[in-house]
């Protein structure tokens, strides 16, 4: 499944700075066509800037960035969207526009195959509203379809956000950090969501998280990042979490990093508090 010839993704030696902050440093990747991979870390380990490198929000300072077969950092104007409509990217904080009705907000996601002036519902064919409300059945929230997107929970908010995505008819979705700031039972149910899809379409998903349990349960392969380097690449079968936590712990030296492990670890423990605001939102 990870063989070199069918990876859908691939990173050499990508390195990003911003001034004098080395954001990643020479991380090298590869991921396979239905491969789902989840990238941990401490908040600040690169998780984020690795997947915005995917889609070209970010360009390397140095390393190369291949996706679909483009080198991302090569591409612009059309050839940039062009790629774009193939990646779908779920973000934390579901993006939605809150004045729009859920199924507007989902008919956003065709808004490249869309001509002329776009004037709400009437600006996208009857095939691409049929297409929209059939995603939203899929995730559970046709009956919400004419509903304005910011009366909905958090949980439903994201689903949207999910059904939205894949108007692309994406090959790739990338999720940052997409149940950060759910409470436990949705964070399962979304991210199950995710998985089942994923197996349905044949998609290919990297997402970044901070639930160690949740990554486990839900990836194929975990990839941990630390100060910006991959310090672990392996499969889930037979990993246990407190292997995975090593991705926290064996590299932590200093007082201050000692300190942000122990936040981190103890973040994990709540994912499964009755609290939702026990789950804290991990900044990029």
């Amino acid at each position: 499944m990870n063989a070199a010839s069918d990876a859908l993704i691939r990173l050499d030696g990508v390195t990003k700075t911003f001034g004098s902050t080395t954001a990643l440093r020479g991380a090298s990747l590869q991921v396979a066509r239905g491969e789902i991979v989840v990238l941990l870390g401490l908040s600040g380990s690169g998780k984020s800037t690795l997947l915005r490198h995917l889609d070209g929000l970010e360009l390397p300072t140095a390393g190369t960035v291949e996706v679909l077969g483009a080198q991302v950092p090569t591409l612009k104007g059309t050839a940039l969207r062009a790629l774009r409509r193939r990646v779908g990217f779920i973000f934390q904080q579901f993006e939605l526009v809150p004045s729009l009705t859920v199924l507007e907000n989902v008919l956003t996601g065709s808004l490249s195959t869309v001509r002329g002036p776009r004037l709400g519902l009437w600006g996208y064919s009857r095939a691409a509203k049929l297409r929209a409300l059939e995603h939203l059945d899929r995730v559970g929230l046709l009956d919400r379809a004419y509903q304005r997107s910011d009366t909905l929970s958090g949980g439903q908010q994201q689903r949207v956000a999910i059904a939205r995505a894949l108007m692309q008819k994406p090959d790739i979705l990338l999720a940052d950090e997409p149940v950060a700031s759910l409470d436990p039972e949705s964070s399962e149910q979304v991210m199950a969501l995710i998985r089942q899809i994923a197996a349905d379409e044949g998609l290919t998903v990297v997402c970044s998280l901070h639930q160690v349990d949740l990554a486990i349960s839900w990836a194929d392969r975990i990839v941990g990042l630390r100060h910006g380097e991959i310090v672990l690449d392996t499969p889930t079968t037979a990993l246990t979490k407190a292997e995975v936590m090593e991705i926290y712990g064996r590299v932590a030296t200093t007082t201050a990093e000692l300190r942000a492990v122990h936040d981190e670890l103890a973040d994990a423990a709540l994912t499964h508090a009755e609290t939702p605001d026990a789950v804290r939102v991990t900044a990029p």
